[in-house]
């Protein structure tokens, strides 16, 4: 081939290099996507948004339809409110709600009847429903004379319905004044359900001949215990009912110390008060009946004032022990005994209502609760 052809052979076109090069520079050098970076700014983003808006107290969550709670009811309605309890008319004491009145749960309300039946005590009756002996008899007094003896088959008794004074209102009479006679709180009596006392209007000239409940009010009660017979030493008075007693001599056996009259050493009837001067015995009828300590007997046999069958002894020191309601008698007036001797059965006689020996202990003339001298 000539020189001249290969001259005019065309050249070959050579691809850039410079520019091949950036491209691959520019695919080395991009970093590649991080999508943990990405997903953090994320909730950064909406942490900060939420912070914004408890800032703004923008519920986002919140309806249109929302009803708002602090709405003030009484300036919002226009409802007229019913009148004061004390501005309509009252021709009855009505019991109206109070909040303060306070009865503890089971206590009873109103008093209840109870009709006495053989074997029952004052004592026994008091402890079933739970008020002492005392709030009977002063529920009763026209049947009882605060005689806690005195019960009969058939009678009906008046239980209230708590401890206290159950009274009949009387013309005249206040609040203060009866809360003042029977030592009782008036809010007491104003508050006790079964009262019915309108506490907005406290017109009591509705009471009159209505029971009331004084809770916690008491009075004296009258003793019903009377001397029972003369003996010199022992200061008693000469006064006596019955035929059990007789003139004894100006000496006989000194007493000592004094044991008790029966074996059991509890209580089936009164306990020592002051209207009751001695304490009520357990001893079933026929139980054997003990001299407390040595002396002379000053009186045997049947009392009118209530005792039944009666021994007292005398026992020379200025003691004097009595026994009642006894079903027979060992012992005669007059008749010298030792400590311990056998003088007599438990009974139910004179006013009695079950078998139980009535014990009283008098020192100088005075009443002695057993309690405290007996061993």
């Amino acid at each position: 081939m000539s020189k001249k052809a290969k001259t005019q052979e065309a050249p070959e076109v050579e691809t850039p290099k410079v520019e091949t090069q950036k491209v691959e520079m520019a695919k080395v050098s991009r970093p590649p996507l991080d999508w943990g970076t990405v997903l953090s700014w994320g909730i950064t983003g909406l942490m900060v948004a939420g912070l914004v808006l408890v800032l703004l107290k923008i519920n986002p969550f919140k309806s249109d339809t929302e009803i708002v709670d602090n709405v003030d009811p009484v300036h919002s309605l226009n409802i007229p409110l019913p009148n004061l309890a004390s501005e309509l008319p009252v021709n009855n004491l009505i019991r109206v709600a109070n909040i303060n009145t306070s009865v503890p749960e089971g206590v009873r309300q109103f008093a209840v009847k109870y009709t006495v039946v053989p074997g029952d005590s004052l004592f026994t009756i008091a402890k079933v429903y739970g008020v002492t002996a005392e709030s009977i008899l002063w529920a009763n007094y026209e049947m009882l004379n605060d005689d806690p003896t005195f019960l009969k088959e058939g009678w009906v008794l008046t239980i209230p319905p708590t401890n206290g004074i159950y009274y009949k209102w009387k013309e005249g009479d206040t609040i203060e004044k009866i809360a003042e006679k029977y030592f009782a709180d008036p809010d007491e009596i104003i508050t006790w359900p079964g009262n019915n006392l309108d506490i907005a209007n406290l017109n009591t000239e509705y009471l009159t001949g209505v029971n009331v409940m004084i809770p916690g009010g008491y009075r004296e009660l009258v003793s019903w215990i009377v001397p029972v017979d003369f003996a010199p030493r022992a200061g008693a008075t000469k006064t006596i009912a019955g035929p059990g007693g007789c003139i004894t001599p100006e000496t006989g056996p000194i007493g000592g110390f004094l044991q008790w009259p029966v074996g059991s050493r509890y209580l089936t009837g009164f306990d020592f008060t002051s209207y009751h001067l001695g304490i009520d015995l357990a001893a079933a009828e026929g139980t054997p009946v003990f001299a407390s300590a040595a002396g002379t007997v000053v009186y045997a046999g049947w009392n009118d004032s209530g005792y039944g069958n009666l021994v007292a002894i005398d026992h020379n020191n200025g003691d004097k022990t009595i026994y009642a309601h006894l079903s027979q008698l060992y012992v005669s007036c007059g008749q010298d005994v030792s400590s311990g001797q056998g003088i007599a059965l438990s009974g139910n006689t004179g006013k009695s209502t079950g078998g139980h020996l009535h014990y009283e202990i008098r020192r100088n003339g005075q009443y002695l609760n057993p309690w405290q001298v007996l061993p």
